[in-house]
């Protein structure tokens, strides 16, 4: 059998006025975009143009930066991916939420429905949430451990898959005649009793067209590659350099086959945000000029945020500190923490040259060129063992989306690297190239047996 080349994934990262910071001050942006369903169906229909594998939205039950920065407040994702399924046909729905401040119930039940409304492909972007403000809006006085939230974490994936499996497939028997609309014996309640969670009964959404949604990660840390190791499927990555993605890309990999799996039935997708121009000046001219926008002093209380010290320790034209903490002791966003120190130190950069690179990407790769040049970056990692794929954060929205569908895409496509069309009837598993999922219980028919 004839081994099928590999293809890209190209996942379209979603976010009011664009990636950048200074975005929504551009003359083109309308700074209420984030609360305007229409806006965000012209990009899904952008992205659908552009045959990407999903859509991205991220999330945190927290109001998100200063108000004086940037755009805050966003909608909930799983709601307005809903809305976008009405208004597309065959792009992914990934939604970002929190086993933290969440119960298993009820989001595997809202992503069940998601799963049937768009007709299998939804996805969900598991977070732990870093941040002792969410904390503070759940009644704690503090964010739990960095490993508590993991541990956590695992058990409501746990539970969650047991819901989603609580029915199984053939269930629905809708025998007008007898009178019989189901068979009660495959009904499965979890009847789950763990050191987060109990959790009794059955799911009351039938078993969804993916069986369940598409599993994505996001952390890099030594716990967030555990995790994702053992349960993710597609993971979304922050790496500046070739070398670190490989080293990224291979270690994950390696840690999927130890723990049983299919490597290729894990997706790496690194983050990159594109500034596109007709010349490299023009791309350059048109980062600069982002830049130019930033509010220096926005810039600099969140950094200090992210590395748990003290503003008044960070000087705009100095390089940040030496007696930093150690990635140890931030229970945050640790392997962010940890790339953003490494590109100061290797760069040798001030804090407001620091705060300038971060501006468009948060620590993600930021790439000014033609459009022969990003296609030709792409490519480089993906055939460098670096990349499945990428995560496009474009840095101002819509353009930076068209222009990346309209100008990059068709290189990609001529090179045979991506796809042409979409296949017709193809859920986002599938597209992904990942088998839908047996049912727990009838593969283990001693379960089903301890769950009646």
């Amino acid at each position: 059998m004839t081994r099928q080349p590999r293809q890209l994934h190209l996942n379209a990262f979603l976010m009011s006025t664009g990636h950048h910071e200074a975005s929504w001050r551009l003359p083109e942006s309308d700074p209420h975009a984030g609360a305007d369903l229409a806006h965000y169906r012209d990009l899904a229909r952008i992205a659908e143009r552009g045959t990407f594998d999903s859509l991205f939205l991220a999330d945190g039950p927290v109001l998100f930066n200063n108000v004086g920065q940037r755009p805050s407040g966003v909608l909930e994702p799983i709601t307005l991916l809903t809305a976008l399924a009405a208004a597309t046909d065959h792009i992914g729905l990934i939604a970002t939420a929190s086993t933290s401040y969440n119960s298993p119930y009820n989001l595997a039940r809202r992503f069940a429905s998601l799963d049937h409304i768009s007709g299998g492909r939804a996805g969900w972007n598991i977070v732990t949430t870093a941040g002792a403000e969410a904390a503070r809006n759940f009644g704690l006085d503090s964010e739990p451990a960095h490993a508590t939230r993991y541990e956590r974490a695992a058990e409501f994936l746990d539970v969650s898959l047991k819901l989603w499996d609580s029915w199984e497939d053939d269930l629905v028997v809708a025998d007008k005649t007898s009178g019989v609309w189901g068979d009660a014996a495959k009904v499965h309640p979890p009847r789950h009793r763990g050191r987060y969670f109990q959790v009794e009964g059955a799911l009351n959404v039938p078993r969804s067209p993916q069986g369940y949604p598409l599993l994505v990660q996001a952390g890099s840390s030594e716990d967030g590659k555990h995790f994702a190791a053992r349960y993710a499927e597609a993971v979304f990555t922050a790496q500046q350099t070739l070398a670190d993605a490989q080293s990224f890309y291979a270690d994950l990999k390696s840690r999927t086959s130890a723990a049983g799996r299919d490597p290729d039935h894990i997706k790496i997708l690194p983050g990159i945000v594109p500034v596109l121009g007709d010349t490299e000046a023009e791309a350059r001219r048109r980062e600069a000029e982002l830049e130019e926008h930033i509010v220096p002093e926005h810039g600099l209380r969140q950094l200090a945020k992210l590395m748990s010290i003290d503003p008044g320790l960070l000087d705009l034209d100095s390089r940040l500190p030496d007696d930093l903490p150690p990635e140890a002791e931030i229970q945050g966003a640790k392997s962010r923490y940890t790339l953003i120190v490494e590109l100061a130190r290797r760069d040798d950069l001030t804090v407001r040259q620091l705060i300038g690179r971060l501006g468009g990407g948060r620590g993600h790769l930021t790439f000014a060129g033609t459009p022969e040049q990003v296609a030709e970056a792409i490519q480089d990692w993906f055939t460098h063992g670096a990349a499945d794929g990428f995560n496009i954060m474009p840095a101002v929205l819509p353009s930076g989306l068209a222009l990346f569908v309209d100008q990059v895409v068709p290189i990609l496509r001529s090179r045979g690297l991506f796809r042409t069309e979409y296949v017709p009837g193809q859920t986002l598993r599938d597209r992904y190239g990942l088998p839908r999922p047996e049912n727990q219980y009838v593969n283990a028919p001693e379960l089903a047996l301890a769950a009646h």
